[in-house]
């Protein structure tokens, strides 16, 4: 684990938050989803592994109140934290997704762009799983997004795991109802095209 988070943090020290291949100026998909799971602006949401990402400013600006953001990297968290100075509302953690200990059933929304497929151990995909059914409330909803499987094999540095959307959905399992998907075609800043696989899904209650 040290040794990744070093790696996140020699990223995020040496790199512009637009020099990254999995920069977009505004998230709009994940916004889209987030939105239909959190109708309530009280709604309770975590980004995993927001690194620099604009989601939580854009969260904000929708109006929601109850946003937590979580990272490996306290650098990129540090970055995202100078930008939203006037706001105080947002709950952050820093740590191993696979290993952090967060609130129980606190979560109406969870949502992770790019960061399940560089859980290539089946042990800490099982962790990260058993983290959401932890932490997610009953009936809630969790928006994963993957390389899929046109995507690139490597990211940063590191090996990833590509899935289409049946592969993804069925590393969670049966308590989790797919009731979404969606295949983009994400353009990295360089003009490159990377395939992601969305999964929306229901926790059962």
């Amino acid at each position: 684990m040290e040794k990744t988070h070093d790696h996140w943090n020699n990223v995020y020290k040496t790199k512009q938050p637009d020099q990254v291949s999995w920069y977009a100026p505004h998230l709009s998909r994940s916004l889209d989803l987030i939105r239909t799971g959190a109708t309530d602006m009280n709604s309770s949401i975590i980004d995993v592994g927001t690194g620099e990402s604009t989601l939580v400013d854009d969260l904000l600006a929708s109006g929601y109140h109850n946003v937590s953001a979580l990272d490996l990297s306290e650098v990129a968290l540090a970055s995202i934290k100078q930008r939203l100075k006037a706001h105080q509302t947002v709950s952050w953690y820093v740590g191993d997704i696979t290993a952090i200990t967060l609130p129980e059933a606190e979560f109406d929304v969870w949502h992770d762009r790019a960061v399940f497929h560089f859980l290539t151990n089946a042990a800490d995909r099982q962790a990260y799983v058993s983290q959401v059914l932890r932490s997610v409330k009953a009936g809630g909803h969790v928006i994963v997004a993957t390389f899929g499987p046109s995507g690139p094999l490597s990211c940063s540095g590191l090996e990833t795991v590509r899935y289409d959307a049946d592969q993804l959905h069925a590393q969670f399992g049966p308590r989790f109802h797919l009731t979404n998907h969606a295949t983009e075609n994400h353009a990295t800043p360089w003009g490159a095209v990377q395939q992601f696989t969305y999964c929306y899904c229901r926790v059962a209650e």
